[in-house]
């Protein structure tokens, strides 16, 4: 295995890390861009490798994102979307040398990771973004989007406090994601607990409904219990007890074989 650390900018705390397999046959892998939750000020790093090898082992070229936060960029947002943008474009770029397939490669994004990857796949084929980010669509198109117990819109109960939503943007409607969906979104697959105490599932399902009225590939699952967090839902990623759930933990696999089943991108 390969590890690799990229720069995202000169003047940017952000980068991307990557798990690489090797193959001397050249063959080019699936990938995936793990986005990482952490309410905006820093990401669980220990966590994010967790998941990034978790997705390695299924066969994968497995990458994390770890994007600017809170008082590196103000008001934050969409910085963080604008950085998977670069990311999206780097491994498009480095197909070739990081033996990956190009019209495989999925986002799965994670509590506040979730909303950037939810915001990425409403914009990504937008001329105004794409400007933003110095990209081009065909530059920066997933296969597909992994939602893990995500934030959408502050009108579903996160963040609940006026200083925090102030910190992310200065205008609250272009980050409510649900609002933001349009027809070409890409497949989107989302999962979470209805019993979150943290981020209200009432997020997720906002976003389901959003991406079915608009024809998205939508495959949404909904745990009955589980707090909010779980990342792998085992021992692996385990911060306390009751997050290590057997059943909740089936999304990784249900992931797995639903992205099997999408053509290219």
């Amino acid at each position: 295995m390969e590890i690799i650390t990229k720069k995202l900018a000169a003047d940017s705390s952000a980068y991307l890390k990557g798990y690489l397999r090797a193959n001397e046959t050249h063959k080019a892998y699936p990938a995936i861009i793990i986005v990482p939750g952490g309410s905006y000020t820093h990401i669980p790093e220990q966590q994010a490798e967790d998941l990034a090898m978790a997705w390695f082992s299924q066969g994968y070229q497995a990458f994390y994102l770890r994007y600017s936060f809170v008082g590196e960029v103000t008001p934050l947002l969409p910085t963080p979307m604008i950085e998977l943008a670069k990311s999206m474009a780097l491994l498009k770029a480095n197909a070739a040398d990081w033996q990956l397939n190009d019209r495989q490669i999925a986002v799965a994004g994670f509590s506040v990771g979730g909303h950037i990857a939810a915001l990425f796949n409403d914009r990504w084929a937008q001329p105004a973004f794409n400007q933003s980010a110095g990209t081009t669509p065909d530059q920066i198109k997933p296969q597909a989007v992994i939602l893990g117990y995500p934030v959408i819109t502050p009108a579903a109960g996160f963040p609940n406090d006026l200083q925090v939503l102030a910190d992310w943007t200065n205008d609250p409607a272009t980050i409510a994601a649900d609002q933001l969906v349009t027809d070409d979104n890409v497949p989107t697959f989302i999962w979470g607990t209805s019993a979150d105490p943290l981020v209200p599932v009432q997020n997720a399902l906002a976003y389901a409904q959003a991406s079915l009225a608009h024809q998205v590939d939508t495959d949404l699952h909904l745990f009955h219990h589980g707090p909010h967090g779980l990342a792998l839902a085992n021992d692996v990623t385990a911060w306390k007890t009751g997050t290590a759930l057997p059943h909740v933990a089936h999304w990784l696999s249900l992931a797995h074989e639903w992205l099997k089943e999408l053509p290219e991108a």
